[in-house]
């Protein structure tokens, strides 16, 4: 039975931090097998991620079968509706519009002491994305990691999907060619992750992976995290919807399921000051789920995780949802863009009555890779920057160093760090 939470109710805030510190993630129950896998891929490359792949996907593969061939990728795309790789295509181009605005510039000053500072941005060389594979079918998280990395200039992009029982989605493999991609693996799991990170034989290491996937997927980029950069440990799904109650209630109601249909993981909350209208959106919820192909799911999700927040008025909201801090943030609201103002944590937020949050999942631009499990507090979407590095870069003449050393030296020795002191005192005698 879904949670229902009212702010006027003396206990609200026990509830309400009860409801955030409920955990929903699930990669410390499999940490140890997928840490297991990543030494044994590690050990013996290949052979390991072969042995895995057999196991878990049913798919025997060496050398030469483990890479998907170019006739694959163009039967694949021979095999798709004309409609639906029209529809990628625009994706394709929305989310690379919007993602190459965001390149950082390098940047050079001379400060007034007379150093020259300066920071420069260098693309990572190259960079592993993730996919789930078999009968998932998530052309859009191809797009959203290979756009941004090739927005950035990496120049190797890979791509890891499995093929259980050896079947690989025509669509995934179609949107990997519209982004570019050509180097695929038919391996998933966490030894996909100890192939990418660590390298073998057939498979050259990367360094930086990113991408969603099942628990041993993230326990696995948690644990190779430092040998490679990630994107970050993404956990189940989750929205927060804002509505009044001039919203029609069918319309919340199924934006709500739209997350809740991903897994029995995810989790849906709804936040209103009508505690009629609160019933209403919870009544057609029933009712969407009656036509769902998905029901199951969604239905599991929502009486496990769902929460229903009745405000006394809606001064109350932004406290919340900063708190909240969501993955996805709907505000189906009057004068929504000034209230998005006042949101500091949150994913991404949809603003308005038109912006469904499934329009973000796919076509809008920005990237559907973000913090999840109140992450959104310090982190943020994927974007150029997770493909990306800074350098600095400090130029000193002879006078500025007679400026800046002598203060450089004091904090030196007050550290016992004489080498340090001595190694600028040398240039200044």
């Amino acid at each position: 039975m879904v949670k229902i939470l009212k702010s006027a109710d003396p206990a609200f805030y026990e509830k309400f931090n009860d409801l955030l510190s409920t955990s929903r993630n699930t990669e410390q129950d499999v940490s140890a097998t997928a840490r297991d896998i990543l030494k044994d891929v590690k050990a013996r490359g290949d052979q390991a991620v072969f042995d895995y792949t057999a196991q878990f996907d049913r798919l025997t593969l060496d050398a030469s079968s483990l890479q998907v061939t170019i006739a694959e990728i163009k039967k694949a795309i021979e095999e798709c509706d004309a409609a639906t790789l029209g529809a990628l295509k625009i994706a394709s181009k929305r989310i690379s519009d919007f993602h190459i605005r965001h390149l950082p510039e390098d940047d050079d000053l001379i400060d007034d002491e007379g150093v020259e500072l300066a920071v420069r941005w260098n693309a990572v060389s190259s960079a592993g994305i993730y996919v789930p594979g078999g009968k998932a079918v998530y052309p859009s998280s191809v797009l959203m990691n290979a756009i941004p990395a090739k927005a950035a200039g990496v120049k190797r992009i890979v791509m890891v999907v499995p093929a259980p029982d050896g079947v690989l989605n025509p669509l995934v493999l179609a949107a990997a060619h519209i982004a570019g991609i050509t180097e695929i693996y038919k391996i998933g799991g966490a030894q996909a992750i100890g192939a990418l990170a660590y390298g073998t034989n057939s498979i050259k290491a990367v360094d930086v992976i990113t991408g969603p996937g099942n628990a041993y997927v993230a326990a696995a980029k948690k644990e190779v995290f430092g040998t490679v950069g990630i994107d970050m440990i993404a956990g189940p799904s989750e929205i927060l919807v804002v509505a009044d109650s001039k919203n029609d209630p069918r319309w919340i109601a199924i934006d709500l399921l739209s997350q809740a249909e991903h897994d029995e993981m995810a989790q849906s909350i709804l936040i209103t000051d009508d505690p009629v209208y609160a019933k209403q959106v919870t009544d057609a919820l029933e009712d969407h789920l009656a036509t769902l192909p998905r029901a199951a799911i969604a239905l599991t999700s929502w009486d496990n995780n769902g929460c229903v927040i009745v405000v006394k008025n809606m001064d109350e909201v932004p406290a919340l949802v900063n708190q909240i801090a969501p993955e996805h943030l709907e505000l189906a609201l009057e004068n929504a863009k000034e209230f998005s103002k006042k949101i500091k944590n949150a994913g991404s937020i949809f603003v308005g009555r038109y912006t469904p949050e499934a329009i973000g999942d796919y076509i809008a631009g920005p990237n559907h890779v973000l913090p999840t499990s109140s992450s959104a507090r310090f982190s943020s979407g994927l974007s150029v920057l997770n493909y990306m590095k800074r350098t600095t870069v400090i130029e000193c003449t002879k006078e500025s160093l007679e400026i800046i050393g002598p203060p450089a030296m004091t904090l030196a020795e007050e550290e016992g760090l004489d080498a340090h002191k001595n190694s600028i005192g040398i240039r200044l005698r």
